[in-house]
C-alpha cells in the first residue's frame, strides 16, 4: 500500500517518527519540549534547548504560554488551533502576545511586582512600534529582536541580550547592518563610534554599569532619536549642572534657532570623548573655532574663558609642584596639600561653569581657586625658605664642628709632641 507523503512537510515527517519512538516517555505536562528536543531540524530543536534556561521557564511557564495548544497531548492534536495554538506568531503579533502578560499589572504582580507594565504602550509610541504596527513594516525591531525569543534572561544577567555590556551589540545587530538600514537612510557607524567613547570605556573597562549605553539616551521600549530641542534633557539625566547652565545661556536659544543639536554640537553624540581644556578657545582642536573667530564677540569670549581656566590650572600645578618639593625634602606640608584640593574643586566648577558662556561667572569660580592657590603657594614657598635656612645653619654647624675637631686634633698632637720633649 502506498501512502501519499510526497510533498509533506519535514516537520510532519519528523514528528511522526518522534511520536512513534517516544510516545510512551512523553511528559504529560510539556509534550512540546519533549518532542522538539529530539527533532533532527535544529530550527525546531534549538528553541526547546534554549528555553530551559529562559526566565519564563524558571518561573514555571512552558511553551503553550506563548504558542498555545495543549501540552498534555502527544501528537498533532497538541497543535490544534481550536485550543489556541498559533505556532510562530507574525512579527506584528509579537507586541500584543508579550503584552498579554506584561501589560497586566495584576498578573505581573505575582511574579515581579517591580516590573513595569507599560512596555507595550511605550513601544507603540516608538519609531519601531509605529513602523511595525502602523506602517506594517516587518523589518523593524520588535520584542523578540532585543530580548530574544526562547533564551530571555534578567537584565542583571551578564548573558542577557539587554545587559548593559551587551546592549550596544544588540542594537548594532540591526543598526550596524548596512543592507538592513539602507532602506531607512540611517547611518550604520553608531556602534563603531560609540565603542570609541568615554561612555563605553567607562562601562567596558571601568566596570561602571551606570554609564550610558544606547537605551539610556534613546529609551528602551519607546526608543526614538532625541529631538534637537531636548537632546540636552537626555544629557541632563547625568550632567545636570552643565545642562542647567547651558539652558540659561545665549547658546541654548541660538542653537535652537539654528537647528543645532544642543550638547552634541560640541561634544558629538555617539563618539563622546573626555572633555578637555583644548576644546575651549580658538586654538587647534577648539570646538569654539567651528563657529567663531578672533574678530567676533563669541571668539573673544572663548579666548577669555580659556585664559581664565589656564590661569587657575597652571598656578595650581605650580603650587602643587612646590609643595611636593618641600614634602620630598622632609618638610611638613600635608595641611597645605589638603588645602590645595579646594583649588582643584574650584577648577572643576569653573570648567562646568563654561557652559554658561559667561566670563564673569567663570572668573568668579577661578578667582575663588586663585585665592586658595596664592595662600597655599605662600605656605609652600615658606617651607622651602625654612628648608634653605636649615641647610645654611646646618652647613655653619658642620663648619664649626669640623673646626673644633681640627682644633682639638691639633691640640692633642701639640700636647703629644710637647710631652715627648720633657
Amino acid at each position: 500500500m502506498r501512502f501519499g507523503f510526497k510533498g509533506a512537510p519535514l516537520l510532519g515527517l519528523s514528528l511522526i517518527l518522534v511520536w512513534s519512538q517516544t510516545a510512551v516517555a512523553q511528559s504529560e505536562q510539556d509534550s512540546c519540549s519533549t518532542c522538539h528536543r529530539v527533532l533532527p531540524d535544529e530550527r525546531l530543536s534549538a528553541p526547546a534547548e534554549q528555553f530551559s534556561d529562559d526566565i519564563h521557564a524558571t518561573k514555571g511557564f512552558i511553551c503553550i504560554a506563548c504558542h498555545g495548544g495543549d501540552a498534555t497531548i502527544v501528537g498533532p492534536a497538541a497543535m490544534d488551533p481550536a485550543k489556541g495554538y498559533i505556532g510562530a506568531p507574525q512579527r506584528q503579533q509579537v507586541p500584543a502576545l508579550c503584552g498579554r502578560c506584561h501589560s497586566n499589572a495584576q498578573f505581573m504582580r505575582r511574579f515581579n511586582p517591580a516590573l513595569r507594565v507599560d512596555q507595550v504602550v511605550e513601544f507603540e509610541t516608538s519609531v519601531h512600534g509605529q513602523r511595525l504596527l502602523s506602517d506594517g513594516d516587518p523589518n523593524v525591531a520588535t520584542c523578540t529582536d532585543c530580548h530574544t525569543a526562547h533564551s530571555i534572561k534578567p537584565v542583571s544577567d551578564p548573558r542577557s541580550s539587554v545587559h548593559p555590556l551587551r546592549v550596544p551589540a544588540t542594537c548594532g545587530g540591526c543598526h550596524a547592518d548596512a543592507e538592513r538600514m539602507a532602506r531607512y537612510d540611517i547611518p550604520t557607524d553608531q556602534l563603531d563610534l560609540y565603542q570609541t567613547s568615554i561612555h563605553w570605556e567607562t562601562i567596558s573597562e571601568g566596570g561602571d554599569l551606570s554609564a550610558p549605553t544606547c537605551n539610556d539616551c534613546h529609551g528602551n521600549h519607546g526608543a526614538a532619536p532625541p529631538g534637537l530641542s531636548w537632546v540636552g534633557n537626555v544629557c541632563a539625566q547625568c550632567h545636570s549642572m552643565m545642562a542647567e547652565l547651558f539652558s540659561e545661556s545665549r547658546h541654548s536659544r541660538v542653537f535652537a534657532l539654528l537647528g543645532n543639536p544642543g550638547c552634541a554640537t560640541c561634544h558629538r553624540n555617539h563618539d563622546i570623548h573626555p572633555a578637555s581644556d583644548e576644546m575651549l578657545g580658538l586654538g587647534e582642536g577648539a570646538v569654539c573655532a567651528n563657529c567663531h573667530s578672533a574678530d567676533d564677540q563669541g571668539g573673544q569670549t572663548a579666548g577669555a574663558l580659556r585664559m581664565a581656566i589656564d590661569s587657575l590650572r597652571t598656578t595650581t600645578e605650580e603650587a602643587h609642584s612646590i609643595l611636593l618639593r618641600a614634602e620630598n625634602s622632609g618638610m611638613e606640608v600635608s595641611q597645605a596639600l589638603f588645602a590645595l584640593n579646594g583649588a582643584q574643586d574650584a577648577l572643576v566648577k569653573a570648567r562646568a561653569t563654561i557652559h554658561s558662556f559667561d566670563v564673569e561667572q567663570v572668573n568668579a569660580e577661578v578667582g575663588a581657586g586663585l585665592e586658595i592657590v596664592t595662600e597655599v603657594r605662600s605656605r609652600g614657598e615658606q617651607a622651602l625658605s625654612d628648608l634653605r635656612l636649615r641647610r645654611v645653619w646646618l652647613a655653619v654647624s658642620v663648619v664649626i664642628i669640623v673646626a673644633l675637631i681640627v682644633g682639638l686634633v691639633m691640640k692633642i698632637r701639640e700636647m703629644e709632641h710637647g710631652g715627648g720633649r720633657i
